[in-house]
């Protein structure tokens, strides 16, 4: 049984499914009315107007409504869009147990503890029928999905099935008089609308529920007997069939499940059953603790059904849907129903490759979960929860596909299983916490134990495994038994690799995750509902679905929506705009989308800006979440290019600075709101004609005057004064004159304003203040020269019509300042300043060559080698340049000093140099009285075939002191004879076997705890990360 969603609330005694929305009402005990969205799991509505309990409830099958019946005695038509009740439908006398929607006509059945069925008309609001002959109480009544027919169930311990096509023929409106006058005289003298065409009699106790099979001459019963019987009917009689019997309490309800041949119960014993239809034996049995069942429910077009008990209500699926598919390559292979099936995406052919065995068993969830397949060996592992989870292993022939001359499958237990290799596959164990490895007979090649409690394992590159416990995954190495990543996750449901396995997403029930294949986290999504499906696109972007949605996700986290879909489907492959998908019958389908709002947030998110453009020119990309979008996302410029709408656009102008457009929007728009934004924005740039205008057009004559008078234009400010007389500033040109002097026309304005006259400072000796000249007189700020915007830029290329290839200006190869040839003359003088002894300049000279390799590009295969060649020269020469210089500045640790002579004679140098290192090794090492150790270094010195005399003398006098007494003083971190590389930032071997880092540029080794820092001999990359290494030439990029 597989919940979908669950609710705590009072005793739930009716239940009915949205037959189009994910929705569900439950009528509770309490008298309250829920409307739920069990696919969000949240509560939409609740209806409260009946007294006491509400035991039915019924959605309408096409009008927004719904009707319920209580223990009131009322029956309310609802519609759900109004949130209220329509109107009341009174007539029975005691408690109303079921109430239904006819599914043609406008009628409702209602059964009632009055021991009556009645049949309402909810258009004309009337009674139009009341089916009397029960003689307790009618616990239920539901009209036949196709015929004519009504069944009731009665604590009479009766079943009876009404005829009820004479009340259908009344309400068709009569075409003739004689029909009319026949009507008539049925309606004088009691004609019978519903007649009684069986009374099913079997049960010992009073029947709880009767329901019809949706398309077989089928009822089946429950009851108090703690019985579920079986009835068959033909067009005379009807009679008993079986009797399902194991429930050990009152049977509240069942049905008929629509999809499957089984039959689902619930009973007080605090459980529900489901039995076989055509072997009428139990297939399964789902129990609570505490809560009695009272009622369920099946959803009209999809495989959920719900059920009620004393504290809430569960929404379940009895079977999972989703079918066990792997895609290779051009090929899709899928289990449906009984079979493994084989699509090829280009040809879309479709057809079956073998039957597998169903189980002999009788429960339910046994078809295959998983499948895994080996192209090259053409196998195949299906997995199951069969005997606690088990496997089946197929080998064909290719040319055997839907002949179904298969070998009998090997067969074995297992919490999964998948192939890590062409012809081996890893079983998990659970109970030893170990995988197995297995060949193609199925026997046991080596096992591994797991670094983590694993419940579950998948595919992750070949000999590597993905190991998934309750909150974490991890990479497993089988080969040499490490963890290669490890990532904190919510529990993980499916794993999705990227085509070239460099990425993938890990999928939970709410969440999705995207990693490297190192699993370093790249991002976490977050859905409300539930995530079914995904696959990569050929752009690195994931495609995923869930119950509702197509939607995508960014490599750095932007997601947003593609489609929306009816039913949920499942993800097989992404070509170009073709999403290949299975639905949930098993079929595979094709479906088109529109990738352009992904790919161009994606060409924005790479900096391809020339695409941008493109697009921005070529299509209907708009709306104002792309607009949102690109704010956000700081690019308010190339949204301009997308609006039409003034207001927006003047907005987008202002984040943008672009004052021309802000001035053109704010002129069309013509509010004050605007003019005043735009005077700030230009006062912020110093346009004082720009702020000017805005103030005249807002006629904000305070901040005219001020800005007249910082601008030092003396002429427009005596304007000032005239026009705050002519606008009725009278105050302000009152005060303006009279601090200037102007007695004559102070006095003519002091008349004009009475008893207004606003008060002066006392004391003070009006003059005329001159301001001061500005600095700058009148005209605008100075800006810096700006290069023009890369969009700029590029939509002029696009507007000329030049493609990404087609201009060298726009595109190709940048201009370069260095050239191979220059770093071979740079090499020779690195090599005399390492002959002369001047090591520091030698070091600055190698380290420079190392900082110009990435400057260079080449054209041909043969000078890529060349130039990774000079990468490891140089790094072996910085390496070993950087040891001498430390070990001359040591003076108090005589060992540390010789185990750095001795490691810079591993350093490839060459041959004069490698010379010279392994005379001052032999030197260092033989004052300090370790004669063992200089005799080696003696003799790898004589191998050198010195060409000057004196090295080879000192050597043999060191080899001949050294035989008289082999032994040495100090033990040193050294073994000649063990094969080893030096860390580059801490000097000490890394023995073979020992596990290291390495630089992705220069190459260097470093031990493990050097990982994440800046490398020490290039100075570039950081040790230890997941990078291409050096691209220096366009023949790379194949």
């Amino acid at each position: 049984m597989l919940t979908k969603f669950e609710t705590k609330s009072n005793r739930v005694k009716g239940l009915s499914f949205h037959p189009k929305r994910p929705w569900i009402l439950a009528s509770l005990h309490s008298g309250v009315i829920q409307l739920w969205d069990y696919r969000m799991g949240t509560l939409i509505d609740k209806f409260d107007e009946h007294d006491g309990p509400v035991r039915g409830v019924h959605f309408h099958n096409s009008q927004p409504l719904f009707v319920s019946g209580g223990d009131d005695y009322k029956i309310k038509v609802w519609n759900y869009k109004l949130h209220r009740c329509l109107f009341t439908l009174l007539g029975h006398l005691d408690y109303i147990r079921t109430v239904q929607f006819h599914h043609e006509n406008p009628w409702i059945v209602s059964a009632s503890d009055d021991q009556t069925i009645r049949i309402w008309n909810w258009q004309s609001r009337t009674c139009i029928s009341v089916l009397t002959g029960h003689n307790h109480y009618v616990m239920c009544a539901l009209f036949h999905p196709k015929e004519d027919l009504v069944v009731s169930a009665s604590l009479d311990q009766t079943v009876r099935v009404w005829d009820i096509s004479s009340l259908k023929r009344k309400s068709a409106s009569p075409a003739d008089d004689i029909l009319r006058l026949s009507q008539m005289n049925t309606d004088l003298f009691g004609g019978v609308d519903a007649v009684v065409k069986y009374v099913l009699e079997g049960h010992d106790r009073g029947v709880n529920w009767a329901s019809f099979h949706p398309t077989l001459p089928l009822i089946v019963s429950a009851a108090d007997d703690r019985q579920v019987k079986l009835w068959r009917m033909n067009d005379t009689k009807a009679w008993e069939v079986d009797t399902l019997r194991g429930h050990m309490n009152n049977v509240s309800c069942v049905m008929f499940h629509a999809k499957q041949d089984i039959i689902v119960s619930n009973s007080e014993d605090k459980s529900i059953r489901i039995w076989d239809a055509t072997k009428r034996t139990g297939i399964q049995t789902f129990r609570r603790e505490h809560d009695r069942f009272w009622i369920l429910a099946a959803h009209p077009e999809m495989n959920l059904l719900a059920a009620g008990h004393d504290s809430g209500m569960i929404v379940f699926k009895l079977e999972r849907e989703r079918p066990a598919f792997v895609v290779s390559g051009d090929s899709l292979f899928y289990t449906k129903d009984r079979f493994l099936c084989f699509y090829e995406f280009s040809t879309q052919r479709d057809m079956q490759v073998l039957p597998f065995r169903r189980p002999g068993s009788l429960s339910l969830n046994q078809s295959p979960k998983t499948l895994s397949y080996s192209p090259t060996e053409n196998a195949f592992l299906l997995c199951s929860d069969v005997d606690g989870g088990s496997y089946e292993l197929y080998c064909i022939s290719k040319d055997g596909y839907g002949r179904g001359d298969v070998q009998d499958a090997k067969r074995g237990l297992g919490g999964s299983a998948v192939f890590v290799a062409r012809n081996r596959f890893a079983v998990l164990e659970k109970s030893s916490n170990q995988v197995l490895i297995k060949n193609l007979k199925n026997e046991v090649v080596k096992k591994s134990a797991l670094p983590i409690a694993t419940d579950a394992i998948f595919y992750a590159g070949t000999g590597n495994l993905l190991c998934r416990s309750e909150d974490r995954v991890v990479i497993f190495d089988l080969q040499q038994r490490i963890v290669l990543g490890d990532l904190q996750t919510p529990f993980i449901k499916y794993v999705v690799w990227s085509n070239d396995m460099e990425n993938v997403a890990l999928l939970s029930k709410h969440a999705i995750i995207i990693a490297s294949k190192k699993l370093v986290h790249q991002c976490t999504l977050h859905e409300t509902i539930r995530v079914k499906s995904g696959a990569w696109d050929d752009n690195g972007v994931f495609i995923y679905t869930t119950l509702n949605h197509i939607k995508y996700c960014l490599p750095n986290g932007d997601n947003g929506i593609i489609k929306t879909l009816d039913i949920p489907i499942y993800i097989t492959k992404i070509s170009g705009n073709t999403i290949f998908y299975l639905d949930r019958d098993g079929k595979s389908r094709a479906i088109i989308i529109d990738a352009t709002e992904y790919i161009f947030k994606l060409s924005l998110l790479k900096k391809r800006y020339d695409h941008v453009m493109n697009m921005i020119r070529n299509s209907q990309l708009c709306g104002q979440a792309m607009i949102a979008y690109l704010q956000q996302k700081g690019f308010p410029e190339v949204a301009l290019h997308f609006v039409k709408d003034e207001r927006i656009r003047f907005n987008l102008a202002l984040e943008s600075g672009n004052i021309q457009i802000a001035v053109a929007s704010a002129t069309a728009i013509d509010e004050k709101d605007h003019w005043y934004r735009l005077g700030v924005e230009a006062l912020r740039q110093g346009n004082a004609g720009i702020v000017e205008y805005a103030y005249q057009r807002t006629k904000n004559f305070e901040r005219l005057s001020f800005l007249y008078l910082i601008t030092g234009n003396l002429e427009k400010l005596s304007k000032m004064l005239k026009i705050a007389e002519n606008v009725g500033h009278l105050p302000l040109a009152y005060v303006t004159a009279s601090v200037h002097g102007l007695h004559d026309v102070a006095e003519r304005l002091a008349a004009e304003l009475g008893d207004n006259v606003p008060s002066l400072p006392e004391g003070k000796v009006p003059s005329l203040l001159m301001p001061p000249s500005p600095v700058m007189c009148g005209s605008d700020w100075p800006l810096l020269r700006v290069m023009k915007g890369m969009f700029d830029v590029i939509s002029l290329a696009v507007e000329r019509g030049w493609t990404e290839s087609s201009s060298a200006n726009v595109r190709g190869s940048p201009a370069l300042p260095f050239k191979l040839s220059q770093l071979d003359e740079k090499l020779r003088a690195g090599y005399r300043s390492t002959t002369a002894g001047k090591f520091t300049d030698a070091l600055r000279t190698f380290v420079n060559i190392l900082h110009t390799i990435p400057l260079i590009v080449v054209e041909s295969r043969r000078e890529v080698d060349d130039v990774k060649e000079l990468i490891i020269i140089v790094k072996e020469y910085v390496l070993g340049l950087q040891m001498e210089l430390k070990r001359r500045e040591i003076k108090d640790n005589p060992a540390r000093q010789q185990e750095l002579a001795a490691y810079f004679t591993h350093c490839n140098l060459q041959a004069p140099h490698l010379r010279l290192a392994l005379l001052n090794a032999m030197t260092v090492c033989f004052k300090a009285k370790n004669l063992a150790t200089a005799a080696n270094f003696a003799r790898r010195l004589l191998e050198t075939n010195p060409t000057i005399e004196n090295q080879a003398k000192t050597a043999r006098q060191v080899l001949a002191a050294a035989e008289r007494n082999m032994t040495d003083a100090t033990e040193l971190n050294y073994d000649f004879r063990n094969p080893f590389v030096i860390c580059g930032a801490t000097y000490v071997p890394i023995y073979r076997g020992q596990k290291d880092v390495s630089c992705p540029y220069c190459t260097s080794r470093f031990v493990p705890s050097q990982e994440g820092q800046l490398c020490t001999v290039c100075d570039l990359a950081v040790i230890g990360a997941d990078a291409s290494g050096l691209l220096c030439s366009p023949s790379q990029k194949h």
